[in-house]
C-alpha cells in the first residue's frame, strides 16, 4: 500500500509521458498507534504506519537491464538498488543509530546512503565512478577499455603492471605512474560524494563512511573522501571480508568489498520475493512488477484496460415520479467479461504467472430498464363499479406528463405520473359507448350527478328517468291534475325505468342491448346505428356486433380472457402488429393478438 501511495504521488508529479517502475524501496521507520518502533511483526495494534523511500527508474532502463540478462542467456529473478542491497549487508541493524554513511563505487555511478536514528533516512547517486579512471587510463596508454580495467586492477598487488598497447607492443608502467595519473579523477569523484553526504545530511558531515564497490579500491580514495568531509582517515574505511565472514560460498570466491553488493541483491531476493515478469495481454506484451500475488485485474489495470469492462454494465435505467414519489427502474445487467488465461476459462482473480496469456473480452451492457402502468404496484388494473345494479369493470388509467393513458403504456425516463383512482360519470359513458339525453337523470350513490362527478372504487351509479319539470302554473282540468299525481307517486316511490343496459360477465362489461335506440324517444340512452364488424383475435376471427363502433377493450367481451387475473409479467396487446391502446378504434379486418407475457 505504501508503495503504491508512493508511485501515486510520484506520478502527480511526473510530467513527461515515460512510464516509471519502482525497483526498490526501503522503509524508513514504522509507527504503532501514532508511535515509532522499531518493527511491527508479532504486535497487537490499532494502527500500524511507516515512512517510505521508493526509487522508479523508466521503462526504457528496466527494459534495458532485463534485455542484457536474457541476451546472456539467463532470467532476472530480483532487482533492487545497489545501496539498499550493499548497506543490507555492510552496515548491521544495530550500527544504525549512528550517523554513517555507505557508498558503493561502482563502474558508471556511486550509490549513496545514510543512517541514523536506527534507520536508512537517505539515499543518493552521482553519475562518476570507476569507469572514469579507466577510460583515462585507456587513453594516456593506447589500450582497449577492457585492458584499461585490467590495469587498474594490477596495480592494487603489484608495483609494476605489463601490458599491451593498440599496436600489439608489449609495455610496462609503475604503480606511482598510474595513480599520478588518475589522482585529479580521484579526487574530483571524492568531492562529489563528500558534497552528496552533506546534502543528505542536512548540510553536515556524517560521523562515518563505509566503502564497497571495486572503484573505493583504488589507493587513495578513502583519504580523499575523508579530507572533503572534514573527518579523520580512520573514520572512512573499505568494508569486505569482515561483513561477509557470514556469507558461505559453495565455490571459491574471494570475500572482499567487490562481493559486498552482489551479496546483498541475493539476500533481498529471499527477503523480497519480487521481480518483473512479462504477460501477453490481448496480444500486448506487457510488463508486471511482481509481488507475489498478481492476478488477471493486475494485468488489465496496466494494460489501461477499462475497469468497467470487466464487470457486467447495466442498461440505462429509467427514473420517473409516481404520485410526486421518485421512482426508478433499473436497467438489466450484461454479460459479464470474457476471461481465458493459457486457453483456459478464468475470472479476474485468477493468478498469473510469467509468460501467461491472456484474453479478455469486454462485458456487454445489458437492456434498458422497461415497466409499463401495469406493473406498477399503485395501479390495480380495473376498477369496480355499478352501474343500474350491474357490476362494471373499468380498466384503470394514469396520467402521464397530464394525458391519460391505459396499463399497456412504457413509461419513460423523466415521465411524471399520477394514479387515477376514479372514473367521471362522463368517462363511464365513454367507456359504455352510452348516450344520455340532457333530460335523463343521474345518480352517484343517490346523490344527483353531472358529467365531470367521480366515481371511485364500489361507487354505484344509476340512470335511466327523465328529471322532473317543475310546474310553471295551476292546471285547473282534473285529469291533468291526477295525471300529474300519479307521476308524482311514482317518482316517490322509486318506480324508475332502467334502460337495457346489458349485464356485466367475469370477463369484462357487455355494452348496451341493440334495442337501445328504440328508447331515445322515451329520453333514455341512445346509439347510432349498430354495424357488425369482423377481425382476427389471437389467428381466429370473431364478429363484433351490436354498436356503431367499436374500441379495442370490446373484443374482451368476445374472448375468453379474464383481465382480472394477472398470468404474466406484462400483458401484450397488439393491434396490426403495433402496441394498442384500450380506447382504440377497431376496423373491419383488423389483426389482435391478446397474450401474457413472462
Amino acid at each position: 500500500m505504501g508503495i503504491e501511495k508512493a508511485y501515486e504521488q510520484f506520478q502527480n508529479d511526473n510530467d513527461t509521458e515515460l512510464k516509471f517502475y519502482c525497483v526498490g524501496n526501503s522503509v524508513i521507520r514504522y509507527y504503532m498507534n501514532g508511535y515509532q518502533i522499531g518493527a511491527v511483526e508479532e504486535h497487537k495494534a490499532h494502527s500500524i504506519g511507516c515512512d517510505m523511500i521508493a526509487t522508479f527508474l523508466p521503462d526504457d532502463v528496466v527494459d534495458g537491464l532485463y534485455r542484457s540478462v536474457e541476451l546472456a542467456g539467463l532470467r532476472v529473478v530480483n532487482m533492487t538498488l545497489e545501496p539498499i542491497a550493499a548497506i543490507s549487508v555492510a552496515i548491521p541493524e544495530n550500527y544504525r543509530m549512528l550517523n554513517i554513511g555507505l557508498v558503493d563505487v561502482g563502474a558508471g555511478t556511486s550509490d549513496i546512503c545514510i543512517t541514523r536514528d536506527g534507520c536508512v533516512v537517505a539515499y543518493g547517486m552521482i553519475p562518476v565512478a570507476g569507469d572514469a579512471m579507466t577510460e583515462i587510463i585507456a587513453k594516456n596508454y593506447l589500450v582497449d577499455f577492457n585492458t584499461a580495467e585490467e590495469i587498474k586492477c594490477g596495480i592494487s598487488d603489484k608495483d609494476v603492471v605489463e601490458y599491451k598497447d593498440i599496436m600489439g607492443l608489449p609495455q610496462k608502467v609503475s604503480k606511482e605512474d598510474i595513480l599520478n595519473l588518475i589522482a585529479p579523477q580521484i579526487d574530483e569523484e571524492a568531492k562529489l560524494v563528500a558534497e552528496k553526504f552533506k546534502e543528505l545530511n542536512g548540510g553536515k558531515p556524517v560521523s562515518a563512511v563505509f566503502v564497497v564497490g571495486g572503484g573505493g579500491t583504488v589507493e587513495g580514495y578513502t583519504n580523499k573522501l575523508s579530507e572533503h568531509l572534514g573527518i579523520i582517515a580512520e573514520r572512512v574505511a573499505v568494508r569486505g571480508e569482515e561483513v561477509l565472514n557470514r556469507i558461505v560460498y559453495k565455490t571459491e570466491a574471494e570475500k572482499n568489498s567487490r562481493m559486498v553488493t552482489p551479496v546483498g541483491i541475493c539476500l533481498n531476493y529471499y527477503e523480497q520475493g519480487s521481480n518483473f515478469i512479462y504477460v501477453t495481454f490481448n496480444d500486448e506484451r506487457i510488463k508486471l512488477y511482481d509481488g507475489g500475488n498478481l492476478a488477471v485485474v493486475d494485468a488489465a489495470m496496466h494494460a489501461s484496460f477499462p475497469n468497467e469492462g470487466l464487470f457486467p454494465k447495466r442498461g440505462p435505467a429509467v427514473n420517473y415520479t409516481i404520485n410526486g414519489r421518485s421512482a426508478i427502474k433499473r436497467g438489466v445487467p450484461g454479460d459479464p467479461a470474457v476471461i481465458k488465461v493459457g486457453g483456459k476459462d478464468a475470472d479476474m482473480h485468477t493468478p498469473i504467472r510469467a509468460n501467461d496469456v491472456i484474453e479478455v473480452k469486454e462485458s456487454t451492457e445489458g437492456e434498458a430498464g422497461h415497466i409499463t402502468l401495469a406493473e406498477l404496484p399503485e395501479f390495480k388494473a380495473v376498477i369496480k363499479v355499478n352501474v343500474n345494479g350491474s357490476r362494471i369493470l373499468l380498466p384503470e388509467f394514469a396520467e402521464v406528463n397530464g394525458e391519460i393513458k391505459t396499463g399497456f403504456y412504457e413509461i419513460e425516463d423523466g415521465d411524471e405520473i399520477e394514479m387515477r383512482d376514479y372514473y367521471t360519470v362522463k368517462e363511464v359513458k365513454e367507456f359504455m359507448d352510452v348516450i344520455l339525453d340532457d333530460d335523463v337523470q343521474v345518480t352517484v350513490n343517490n346523490e344527483p350527478a353531472d358529467d365531470d362527478t367521480k366515481v371511485y372504487e364500489n361507487f354505484s351509479i344509476k340512470w335511466g328517468l327523465k328529471k322532473q319539470e317543475p310546474v310553471k302554473e295551476p292546471v285547473s282540468d282534473t285529469a291533468d291534475e291526477d295525471y300529474d299525481k300519479d307521476s308524482d307517486e311514482a317518482f316517490n316511490g322509486d318506480s324508475w325505468e332502467d334502460l337495457p343496459d346489458g349485464d356485466a360477465d367475469e370477463e369484462g362489461v357487455k355494452r348496451p342491448a341493440g334495442d337501445a335506440s328504440e328508447d331515445k324517444g322515451d329520453g333514455g340512452a341512445s346509439s347510432d346505428i349498430q354495424r357488425n364488424i369482423i377481425v382476427q383475435v389471437n389467428g381466429k376471427s370473431i364478429t363484433l356486433t351490436g354498436k356503431s363502433k367499436y374500441v379495442f377493450v370490446d373484443v374482451f367481451d368476445h374472448i375468453d380472457f379474464d383481465l382480472s387475473q394477472v398470468r404474466g409479467s406484462k400483458l401484450i396487446t397488439d393491434l396490426n402488429g403495433k402496441s394498442a391502446e384500450y380506447m382504440q378504434e377497431l376496423s373491419s379486418g383488423d389483426i389482435i393478438e391478446v397474450r401474457w407475457e413472462n
